[in-house]
């Protein structure tokens, strides 16, 4: 028997930004074999998913990396998959057309059925409830009602009470402390992209929310922004 096989292993929900690319880092600081999970369901962009894909090809301590395709594009709703909602340039009140109708519980489904094959003890995910956009789903409300979904929802835990723990270890920093965690753990920021309306090269918009928050935490961290914008 292989020593992947003693190890502890984790799926990663991850997008190829700064949370989830300080996530993916903290998974692994936390002893476990990552399985990294992405999403290609209809963004406006993919460079995001191409900054995932080299981080991957890049890291050799990722043990598998999938990208699931879903059709959010079709159902729209939201400026990020609908071409006709434009991506707000400024804070909104409220929840901002960029929230995704059910997105992260749609994610964290699919995250559950993988983590049930690979017999991972661990779901990491990096919601935010601090400097966040305001949606629904990143919620710690969201994650205590999911974890409690979980517990009945796969043979592992009708069978022999084993259940798969849905870890947030960003949900109570500031973008600040979440880029000081990252650089402590070596995460190369320059690599990442944030922005909702990133061009092909994954230069950043500089004025979507997303941009605002990311520059924000570099401020607040005391580093350099490492972001390629657009102007």
């Amino acid at each position: 028997m292989s020593d992947m096989n003693h190890q502890r292993r984790a799926v990663v929900l991850f997008s190829g930004g700064l949370d989830s690319t300080t996530c993916l880092a903290k998974a692994k600081a936390d002893g476990y074999v990552c399985y990294a999970l992405s999403f290609d369901y209809g963004q406006r962009h993919t460079a995001e998913l191409e900054a995932a894909r080299r981080h991957v090809a890049e890291n050799e301590w990722i043990a598998d990396h999938k990208c699931v395709r879903l059709d959010f594009d079709g159902m729209g709703g939201s400026a990020l998959t609908d071409d006709g909602i434009d991506v707000p340039e400024s804070p909104s009140e409220g929840i901002p057309s960029t929230y995704v109708p059910a997105r992260n519980t749609v994610f964290l489904s699919v995250a559950l059925g993988w983590a049930e094959v690979l017999g991972a003890e661990a779901i990491y995910i990096g919601v935010n409830a601090v400097d966040y956009s305001g949606y629904p789903d990143c919620r710690p409300e969201f994650i205590d009602a999911f974890q409690k979904l979980a517990g009945f929802a796969t043979k592992a835990a009708v069978e022999t009470g084993e259940r798969v723990q849905i870890s947030t270890p960003l949900m109570h920093l500031s973008k600040g402390e979440i880029v000081s965690l990252g650089t402590s753990l070596e995460v190369d920021y320059a690599r990442t992209v944030s922005c909702y309306q990133a061009d092909a090269e994954g230069r950043a918009c500089g004025v979507c929310d997303a941009c605002r928050l990311r520059a924000d935490g570099f401020a607040d961290a005391g580093f350099a922004d490492p972001t390629i914008y657009r102007e």
